[in-house]
């Protein structure tokens, strides 16, 4: 199997950070990049077109609601796992009617974020 090539979105560098080393303890999960707000991770995605964003929703310059239709647009083959502090019940809805075919809290299991970033690249 191939290994997912992930995309890691969030205004807190410590986050990325977190992100980034809960994910690749799974060897078939590599983090090929990180963005700090909206327009860094449309750059970004453009640039890698990795097989999945984890997109933080709440992030300055341009936030995650907003990023998804252009993230996806300049790279169509991607799939889009948002990530937020705030409850499903306010953001997860939101963030399906703009494109993300996830939705998981910060505050989820870390084996929970990995399941959804495997399902959303299957």
């Amino acid at each position: 199997m191939a290994t997912i090539r992930v995309l890691v979105c969030d205004d807190v560098a410590a986050f990325r950070a977190l992100m980034r080393y809960t994910l690749q303890e799974d060897p078939g999960i590599e983090v090929v990049g990180e963005a700090a707000d909206g327009m860094a991770a449309i750059a970004a995605a453009e640039r890698l077109q990795p097989d999945v964003v984890l997109l933080d929703l709440t992030m300055p310059i341009l936030d995650g609601i907003d990023a998804i239709p252009a993230l996806l647009e300049r790279a169509p083959g991607t799939r889009v796992v948002a990530l937020s502090g705030w409850g499903a019940e306010r953001m997860g809805d939101a963030a399906r009617e703009q494109g993300a075919v996830a939705y998981v809290e910060k505050t989820d299991d870390v084996q929970a974020i990995r399941a959804a970033v495997r399902a959303a690249a299957a």
